[in-house]
């Protein structure tokens, strides 16, 4: 008998389903009519549904769930995953994707990071070098940013658009509203060709960025970590945050949902994405490409020649 997503995610996690069930639930955001981020507590651990000490053990666990579906996502070519993770300044997205994708097979997933766009990308629309970063089929690919920059940070800094050429008639008032209509569109096109999405945002405190930007200067091992512009940036606190709302009120759907990660607690946020990429995956039905008599035939004519070879 075929076992339901969640069970299985739970099973995989070594959770009772109703506890998966909850923890998805709580982050998980389908129809943005009702979202507000403030809503979300950054600091949140779903109280009793995940114990801390399990936390390292949880992990695991799921991990190796999820290099086993890479590789059947991997054998069956037909689905391919993109994952999308924003955050703040020191939100932890570099931390959280080397935790979750340690064990996969680096062969099937694909890892871009969007830095400040140079001159061939400004010469392009601006999904364009989001198309060019999508994941085969068969591959997970994993957009550290992502062409949500184009209503985040440039909308927080409208100064940017210059940059872009716009031509006049098309950079009017609405423009904001036109391009998350567009990436809305964007996605709903991916999912039609067979592209699961699962959109993370790491939702960090005002506080703990803080602490997070001291540790950073107060430790020579993380002084590299640093740079002048995220304390710019963080004078942008609040405008960042209405624009992230908006985005995600804009966006969040069935076939591309987002997950509101709270991400004060790193071990914390590491579960919550694990389990909602291994619930993405399991609502695929994957399944290893079964072999037909053709290929049955070849194999044991492959077998009967190996093994008539004389020893070396």
């Amino acid at each position: 008998m075929k076992h339901h997503p969640l069970a299985a995610t739970a099973q995989a996690l070594g959770l009772p389903p109703k506890q998966v069930r909850k923890l998805l639930d709580r982050y998980r955001v389908t129809d943005g009519k009702e979202f507000r981020l403030k809503h979300y507590d950054p600091a949140d651990t779903a109280g009793h549904l995940i114990p801390h000490d399990a936390a390292e053990q949880l992990l695991a666990a799921g991990v190796s769930r999820l290099a086993e579906l890479q590789e059947v996502l991997y054998a069956q070519d037909r689905w391919s995953l993109l994952c999308l993770f924003q955050a703040m300044d020191a939100g932890g997205k570099d931390g959280t994707i080397k935790h979750v994708l340690t064990g996969v097979n680096p062969q099937g997933v694909q890892v871009t990071s969007f830095k400040q766009p140079g001159p061939e990308e400004l010469a392009h629309d601006f999904l364009w070098r989001s198309v060019r970063a999508l994941p085969e089929r068969g591959r997970i690919g994993i957009h550290n940013r992502s062409h949500y920059e184009e209503v985040l940070v440039v909308r927080v800094h409208p100064e940017l658009l210059a940059r872009q050429r716009l031509p006049q008639a098309v950079s009017g008032k609405r423009l904001w509203d036109e391009r998350l209509a567009d990436i809305a569109g964007f996605e709903q096109y991916l999912a039609r060709q067979g592209i699961a999405i699962a959109k993370f945002f790491l939702h960090l405190s005002k506080t703990e960025q803080r602490r997070r930007f001291l540790a950073r200067l107060e430790e020579p091992d993380k002084n590299w970590k640093f740079s002048s512009t995220d304390l710019k940036e963080r004078a942008f606190w609040d405008e960042y945050q209405h624009a992230y709302e908006e985005a995600i009120t804009a966006t969040a759907a069935p076939h591309a949902p987002w997950f509101v990660v709270p991400a004060d607690h790193k071990w914390f946020a590491h579960l919550v994405v694990v389990a909602a990429l291994i619930d993405t995956l399991e609502r695929l039905d994957l399944r290893i490409p079964e072999v037909t008599e053709e290929e049955r035939a070849a194999i044991a004519q492959a077998r009967r020649a190996l093994e008539a070879e004389p020893d070396a």
